[in-house]
Order: C-alpha cells, then sequence, then structure tokens
C-alpha cells in the first residue's frame, strides 16, 4: 500500500490559513492534492489535520481525512516524522500496513506528480530509508557573510576567500515538497537528512520555500513566471 500524507495544521502564525489561503485560483492544499492525485501512484492520498475547515477543503479536491490529528501533534514545534508515524499506526491499527508512505507538504505548489513518481521509483530502486527533491543554491555557500552584533560582517569560513567559485563543490538544500520513506524508516525516527537517503534533484526555478509574507509573494512571482514560460509562442 503506498500512503500519501498531507500535513496541515490549522494554527499557522506567520502567514495566517495558509495551508488553504488561495493561491493560483484554489486552496493552496488544492495543488498538492492535485499533484498526488495525478501521479496515479497512491492507495490513499491522506490529509492529517486539526482543523475542521481545512478538513471541508481537502474533502471537496479528493483527499481522505479520516481522522483529525490530536493537539499534541498540532503545535509550533510538531516535527513532520512524528505526524507521519501518528497516520501510519492509524492504518496498522485498522489492519491496514503502508509500506511506503509519501508526506507531501501542503504549502508546495510546484510540485509535480511527475517528480513524485520519480521519488517513488528512487525510493525502491535504492534500497535506501528515504527519498526526496533537492535544489542546488545560487551562491556557494562556502563563501557565505553573517551578520556580527557590532554591525560589521565576517565570513562563516574565511579559509575560502580567495577561493574561486567554481573551485568549490556544489552544494544543495531540501526543496521543500515531499518525503518518500519506508514504513520501518518513519517508524523509527531515522533521520530524514542522512546518509540512507537519497535526491530527486529539482531545478532552482521550480523551488520555492514558503513560510513568511515575502516568500508568498515570491511563490506567486514565481508561478506567474512558470506560466509565461509554458505559454504557448
Amino acid at each position: 500500500m503506498k500512503l500519501a500524507v498531507i500535513p496541515a495544521r490549522g494554527g499557522s502564525k506567520r502567514i495566517p490559513r495558509k495551508n488553504i489561503k488561495p493561491f493560483g485560483g484554489k486552496p493552496m492544499i488544492a495543488w498538492s492534492i492535485q499533484a498526488a492525485k495525478e501521479s496515479g501512484i497512491f492507495d490513499r492520498i491522506v490529509v492529517s489535520t486539526d482543523d475542521t475547515e481545512i478538513a471541508d477543503v481537502a474533502r471537496d479536491f479528493g483527499a481522505d481525512v479520516p481522522f483529525l490529528r490530536p493537539a499534541e501533534l498540532s503545535d509550533d514545534h510538531t516535527g513532520t516524522i512524528p505526524v507521519v508515524a501518528h497516520a501510519i499506526d492509524w492504518f496498522q491499527a485498522r489492519r491496514q500496513d503502508p509500506s511506503q508512505i509519501c508526506c507531501i507538504y501542503a504549502t508546495a505548489p510546484f510540485v509535480l506528480a511527475d517528480d513524485i513518481r520519480q521519488g517513488a521509483e528512487t525510493l525502491t530502486q535504492s534500497g535506501a530509508d528515504f527519498a526526496f527533491p533537492v535544489t542546488s543554491f545560487a551562491f556557494p555557500i562556502q563563501r557565505a557573510i553573517r551578520l556580527r552584533p557590532d554591525g560589521r560582517i565576517e565570513m562563516f569560513d574565511p579559509d575560502h576567500f580567495q577561493t574561486r567559485s567554481q573551485d568549490l563543490p556544489e552544494a544543495y538544500h531540501d526543496a521543500g515538497q515531499f518525503y518518500w520513506g519506508t514504513r520501518l524508516a518513519w517508524l523509527s525516527g531515522v533521520p530524514i537528512f542522512g546518509a540512507r537517503s537519497v535526491p530527486v534533484i529539482l531545478p532552482r526555478y521550480r523551488v520555492q520555500d514558503i513560510d513568511t509574507p515575502e516568500d508568498w509573494e515570491q511563490a506567486e512571482a514565481l508561478m506567474q513566471a512558470i506560466a509565461h514560460r509554458q505559454a504557448p509562442r
């Protein structure tokens, strides 16, 4: 059984109600549900939420909401792994055993069905615990600068001040879209960012984290740019 779990709690602080806030003509969470459905590989697509309004929106767009998430898993400090583990436990208690579980973030409007399918294939073929999308940093992280309390600046790694950018290894970061994992990996608490994980590499233009109002504005601009890029010439 392949299970999609879309976490979507109701208490977002920096962007209130962001999981169901309109984006590109539909509630934000609808993009993730749509990609999961279009992938055609899930036996169940479940939204894990503590919020009845989010639950209603999720159902309207074709997801299942067979339970409401308990309060102890719905605060600002609850991570992804315990939320997915709770969903797996719920199914196991009903004699259903998901073998591969994909956590898809509710605020991932650029996630594609093809990427989700590629993640599943990568997980299976690699024998890894997790597979998830990453993208490269636009600037060498070895030459990053931080601001000091006195208002001056300093390099994180001064040894690379003279190193040419093309001589530095490329670095990648989590794309914040989805995470495929085996049942054992999710339930055992294995770190997602570890040696037992494999990447699905995405182009930078299809990746945008959405945590702040500024992020939201950038995501809207990116959506418009992608639409223009894909428009018939």
